[in-house]
This record gives structure tokens, C-alpha cells and sequence, in this order.
């Protein structure tokens, strides 16, 4: 497997997987879909709050999420230090996989369900 991180230029997360499967995560993606605990809160809540008023909610304003910096977390897993403050997520490659925006993986891992994340 090789990971790149490319935080200076803003590019994003690439990763070439040892099956030859290759994925791209932007850094909006990944702030979105952050796996740790508060966020993983914050999106059932969402979640709850649009069914419950039809998805009516006001947009606000949010300045696109960048990375200051990333680092390895032993062999299993990226660590990423956003612009808005959030560092608490680790990303493992298993859920870096299970995440990753390509169809491929939307059928495989999430049944055919694509993950949409707004800017």
C-alpha cells in the first residue's frame, strides 16, 4: 500500500491499496465523514434533525476544510490536523477503503450507497 498526503498542495489523500485498487479522498470528504466519536454524534443528530423537520435546515456559511497536517498512526491508520480546528480522528485504512467515493467501493462496502458530501 502507499499513501500520499498532499497538504501542502491541498490535494487531498491518495492511496494506491495492495489489490491495485487506487482511491482519492479530498480533504472536505474526509473532515465530513470524520470517524471520531463527537462527529460520529453530530451526524446522527443531523440526522435526526432533517427527518424530523424534512430536511429543512438553514444552510451555513462554512469555510472549506483544509489540512494543516497529517501523520501516520502506527501502520493501520492516518491521523489528519484540519483548518477547523479538528484533530481528533484517526482514519484507518479499513475505513479509508469502506469510505472510499469510487462506485467500486460504494457497491462492495456500503451496498451500492454513495456518500454526498456538500462544499
Amino acid at each position: 500500500m502507499d499513501v500520499k498526503v498532499h497538504v501542502s498542495t491541498g490535494a487531498g489523500v491518495d492511496i494506491a491499496w495492495s489489490d491495485g485498487h487506487t482511491s482519492h479522498f479530498d480533504f472536505v470528504y474526509l473532515r465530513e465523514l470524520c470517524p471520531c466519536a463527537l462527529c460520529n454524534d453530530e451526524r446522527e443528530k443531523k440526522g435526526k434533525f432533517s427527518s424530523a423537520t424534512g430536511g429543512s435546515a438553514l444552510p451555513m456559511f462554512k469555510a472549506r476544510v483544509t489540512a494543516k497536517g497529517a501523520s501516520a498512526v502506527g501502520n493501520y491508520a492516518l491521523s489528519i490536523q484540519f483548518s477547523d480546528g479538528h484533530a481528533t480522528g484517526i482514519y484507518s485504512f479499513e475505513h479509508l477503503r469502506e469510505i472510499c467515493p469510487c462506485e467500486k467501493c460504494g457497491v462492495e462496502f456500503r451496498g451500492g450507497v454513495t456518500h454526498v458530501v456538500k462544499n
